[in-house]
């Protein structure tokens, strides 16, 4: 596209491209924007070396004068869009990417796999934290995922509420707090339980979280209880039925002294089996292979379109895709979140052009990212998830429920084509 748009004459067209869902994955009630912090930081060093650019020579993929184009390639333009960790509907525009053609263009599969990716994994995340209510949520799914997306996944997943991680890059990275717990291997290395229990309070301190089910559970505990004493920090529970083993462990906890023990669950929660645990006696949730594959939606289905060119005349039109079943909507849109009189969501409003005045009951969801092709809108990540609890907050409380239904709120479209 780019190499026959510059044979055209077309490529320095002024253009506005919408990144956007059609719809939320099947029975999802909202979802969760994140990932904007690492686009912004992409598009800063998204360029073309000498590498990159002797590579598609050799290859003879493109032409000279794409390679000309591409060796001096930074983006130059403009990005609106929604702030990390708001909640979208169907056709918000989550992103506006205004510039020549061929500079937004190239953007295009750079946006869609950032956002696709760490919006699916916020957006499962959300609905986990809001299961577990006040019960902290950590994040444990590096191993289960791509190395690399282990990181953005643990980032991802504090925006939407999770407390911890157990993935120290993203620590190292972008502050997310971290924690961990032994494994069974551990465990199993030493000669008995007790002596692999006894090293791991040695080491670490009486705060310490034992995993007590690789043999007896209830023999651990005892064990656990006698060797760290009452001031153990907490226990974790990696199998079995979680709920009925919890309401035992607490009682023999309780038994012996360790009123303040802790118990922590794992192994393959999800949003439902989070929810199933809210009448046990759990202290908190590691959430690892759900997690990290969007608990069954690995993908938002975000996309990317041409929604406004200049013409040959020099007048900016408003362009849309037409074909069955993945209609767009053609212009440049603003998006606005109404309110009622309590402040609870009623409907997501897009539109064509410039957003009305503010008559007191319409939220503005489009924030200024990019200006002339400098940074402008980078939040920190305390912001971001203070923004999506407070977001998730406004909806009405049906967004809470965890079976398949639609959209919270129906999403309005104002003007245009």
């Amino acid at each position: 596209m780019l190499q026959a748009s510059l044979a055209s004459g077309t490529a320095n067209r002024r253009s506005v491209f919408e990144l956007f869902p059609r719809r939320l994955p099947d029975g999802r009630r909202y979802g969760v924007v994140a990932g904007i912090g690492r686009v912004l930081d992409e598009i800063e060093r998204f360029s073309f070396g000498s590498d990159e650019i002797g590579f598609l020579r050799e290859h003879h993929i493109v032409d000279e004068a794409t390679l000309d184009f591409l060796s001096t390639y930074r983006f130059t333009g403009d990005i609106w869009g929604y702030a990390e960790g708001e909640v979208y509907f169907p056709y918000s525009p989550l992103l506006i990417v205004e510039s020549s053609f061929a500079e937004a263009v190239l953007l295009e599969t750079l946006l869609l796999s950032i956002l696709n990716h760490d919006a699916a994994i916020a957006s499962a995340a959300s609905r986990m934290t809001w299961a577990a209510g006040d019960r902290p949520c950590i994040e444990m799914g590096s191993r289960r995922t791509h190395e690399r997306a282990a990181v953005a996944c643990a980032r991802a997943a504090y925006i939407a509420g999770f407390a911890t991680t157990s993935n120290l890059e993203a620590s190292r990275t972008y502050g997310v707090p971290s924690a961990g717990t032994s494994a069974h291997s551990f465990t199993l290395l030493h000669d008995t339980e007790a002596d692999a229990f006894r090293a791991q309070v040695e080491s670490l301190g009486r705060g310490t979280t034992l995993l007590v089910d690789t043999y007896d559970i209830a023999e651990a505990v005892r064990l656990a209880v006698e060797i760290a004493g009452p001031e153990l920090g907490a226990v974790r529970i990696d199998s079995g039925d979680l709920g009925q083993l919890a309401h035992q462990v607490r009682r023999q906890l309780d038994g012996l002294g360790a009123t303040n023990t802790r118990i922590l669950v794992t192994s393959d929660l999800d949003e439902h089996g989070i929810a199933s645990l809210a009448a046990a006696p759990v202290d908190g949730y590691g959430v690892g292979t759900q997690l990290v594959t969007g608990s069954g939606e690995p993908t938002c289905g975000f996309v990317y379109k041409l929604v406004a060119h200049e013409d040959s005349a020099g007048r900016l039109v408003n362009v849309a895709k037409k074909s069955q079943d993945k209609v767009s909507f053609g212009g440049k849109k603003y998006a606005l979140r109404r309110l009622d009189a309590n402040g609870v969501a009623q409907a997501e409003v897009v539109g064509i052009g410039e957003p009305p005045e503010d008559d007191g009951d319409d939220r503005r969801l489009m924030v200024e990212l990019v200006r002339a092709g400098e940074v402008v809108g980078r939040a920190s990540l305390a912001e971001a998830r203070a923004r999506h609890l407070a977001s998730r907050d406004e909806l009405p409380m049906r967004a809470r429920m965890l079976q398949k239904g639609e959209p919270v709120i129906p999403t309005e479209h104002v003007g245009g084509d």
